[in-house]
């Protein structure tokens, strides 16, 4: 079995970051994968002409707080193994 646990936790600190500053486009959704999830807050960020823009933005601010908030081996049990797509 590989450890990778170096590129998981590089993931951690980019899709925290992301979900922080741009949270509303989803792109940390992407980068950790979840393109579905990733896709949904795009979606709803762009058809809705930005009304639903604050709401995924602060979602995606939680979500990046929580992730930089775990450790290494909590984030990669949680979004990397366990796939948990939201919050």
């Amino acid at each position: 079995m590989r450890d990778n646990s170096s590129g998981d936790a590089s993931k951690k600190v980019s899709a925290g970051v992301c979900g922080i500053l741009i949270g509303a486009l989803g792109v940390h959704k992407f980068i950790l994968g979840y393109n579905t999830e990733g896709l949904v807050m795009l979606l709803v960020s762009l058809l809705t002409c930005g009304i639903g823009s604050p709401v995924m933005g602060i979602i995606g601010l939680i979500e990046g707080i929580i992730y930089l908030s775990k450790s290494d081996q909590e984030f990669i049990d949680t979004y990397i193994m366990n796939k948990k797509g939201w919050l």
